[in-house]
């Protein structure tokens, strides 16, 4: 009984020390972003809104932040469509080389973000397709259907195909069974991929500056802008929004999982 009540507040505390870890940084510059002062010094000369103002009302910021977002939702949008068909292609039938295209569809998550935006890189030269938009979400989708494809696959393992083959004998076609068993059932697993495919492509930075070109999207501008030294207190402001944005998507990705993984209706 001792040795268990010592075990249990020994992985406490090691899970709050990780926990600190990891957030300590985040807190830190979630401060800084309220800093009154243009000198980043500790403890902050005051707290102040001033450079949420100056933040939002800077050109180059909102044309990166619009990027940002317009990037993440078309390939947030490519990666629900393409990694559902895959994860119901994989998960629902056998065929010759099914463990191969499951290994194909995995493998660019694994691989590098360096290798992967060089080989895009040589592609889009290759083919003479200019950066652009479409380069960016090509980029992006890569791994973003990893994620969707992940989500969908695992909760297709655990559903029992007796609940599609009943729906069928029953005499609903195929987009009734779709519509009222398998979309009710992936549901909250489509959901998570989906937020955090889009919070993945919306502070990527690696594969982006292979596939932008001279565009720039919000992480692309913050590490521009950090490696000058300049504007420091509208990046921490920047920074601030981006980690709000990516927090929220996984919170309630997190939640979706964690629940019985089917979405309430009415």
């Amino acid at each position: 009984m001792t040795e268990t009540r010592a075990l249990r507040l020994s992985l406490g505390l090691w899970t709050l020390l990780v926990v600190l870890f990891l957030w300590t940084p985040l807190v830190l510059i979630c401060v800084y972003a309220f800093n009154s002062s243009n000198i980043q010094s500790w403890p902050i000369a005051g707290f102040s809104t001033r450079w949420f103002h100056a933040a939002w009302h800077n050109q180059d910021a909102r044309d990166a932040l619009l990027l940002s977002l317009k990037a993440a939702a078309l390939a947030t949008a490519a990666a629900v469509v393409l990694g559902t068909a895959a994860a119901a292609a994989v998960s629902r039938f056998r065929f010759f080389g099914r463990d191969a295209v499951t290994f194909l569809l995995i493998l660019p998550i694994a691989l590098p973000g360096v290798v992967t935006g060089i080989a895009l890189n040589s592609f889009f030269s290759f083919s003479s397709i200019q950066p652009s938009l479409w380069t960016i979400v090509i980029g992006h989708a890569t791994f973003c259907i990893v994620i969707v494809y992940n989500n969908v696959a695992a909760r297709l393992r655990r559903t029992q195909t007796s609940l599609t083959e009943a729906s069928m004998d029953l005499g609903a076609d195929g987009w009734q069974t779709f519509r009222f068993i398998t979309f009710p059932v992936v549901s909250t697993a489509l959901v998570a991929g989906a937020l955090l495919a889009f919070a993945l492509s919306f502070d990527e930075v690696i594969v982006t500056t292979f596939t932008a070109g001279a565009a720039n999207t919000l992480p692309i501008w913050i590490l521009g802008n950090l490696r000058l030294g300049q504007q420091l207190p509208q990046v921490n402001v920047v920074v601030f929004f981006i980690i709000v944005m990516t927090v929220i998507p996984v919170t309630i990705a997190q939640r979706l999982t964690r629940d019985a993984g089917i979405l309430r209706r009415r």
